[in-house]
């Protein structure tokens, strides 16, 4: 019974491993499409029900896979902890929190159900890729966090102290500083807050230039990642 089920639910290429891959994956693409229509105001009871009833297939289908792969695991508490793990227990969480629980009060969870969309990465040649890229460049990527939050605080502090005396209505505290400073450091500028002074005006601009390669530096980390986690792939094929 434990080999059966570790054949059909692991890709071994095997013809049943990818019918119940394409199943799975056909699945979550349903599961996501169903969640969306839930959100059109004014559906009919009727359309709710078949909803729910598609939703609850899902879930016992995913429930399945998920307890499956437990079962078949060689260190289970290394699966159950990995990200795929935790990945698969949060498709299924909100459905069964759902009993007895009004999610209309705690829609957050139902936000969970989005957490399906990445059980397609195990299913996908290039995601797996990516999501090996991304495994590889962890530690450069939180260094770059970690800079990036650093620097959007001190733009914040930096046209704060320019903008505060002419624009306090926009500018009132380093707290109301701080969107002003994501926008601009993103290069999003929606246009709604600018500064006013000169000061605030040069400051923006030296901000600018940092923003844009705020943005290209991610780029390049997964792009070098992302050759990284191809070729050894390439040469064992």
């Amino acid at each position: 019974m434990k080999a059966y089920l570790k054949g059909l639910v692991e890709l071994n290429g095997t013809k049943r491993s990818r019918r119940f891959a394409y199943f799975i994956q056909f699945l979550i693409i349903l599961s996501v499409i169903t969640f969306s229509i839930e959100t059109i105001p004014d559906l009919k009871p009727q359309t709710r029900v078949v909803l729910k009833a598609i939703e609850a297939f899902c879930v016992i289908v995913f429930t399945f896979e998920y307890l499956a792969r437990i079962y078949v695991a060689d260190h289970k508490p290394k699966f159950i902890f990995s990200f795929f793990g935790i990945v698969d227990f949060l498709a299924i969480l909100p459905f069964y929190l759902s009993f007895g629980i009004d999610l209309r009060s705690l829609r957050l969870l139902r936000m969970f159900r989005l957490f399906r969309l990445f059980k397609l990465v195990r299913y996908n040649k290039a995601m797996r890729h990516f999501a090996k890229a991304m495994r590889l460049a962890k530690e450069q990527i939180i260094l770059f966090m970690m800079i990036t939050l650093m620097l959007i605080y001190f733009t914040a502090v930096g046209i704060y102290y320019f903008e505060n005396e002419a624009q306090p209505e926009h500018f009132s505290s380093i707290f109301s500083s701080l969107w002003w400073s994501i926008v601009t450091l993103t290069t999003v500028g929606y246009g709604d807050v600018y500064p006013i002074t000169i000061g605030g005006r040069v400051f923006t601009f030296f901000m600018l230039l940092i923003g844009l390669g705020v943005v290209a530096i991610p780029t390049g980390i997964i792009s070098s990642s992302l050759t990284k986690a191809i070729e050894p792939n390439e040469e064992e094929e």
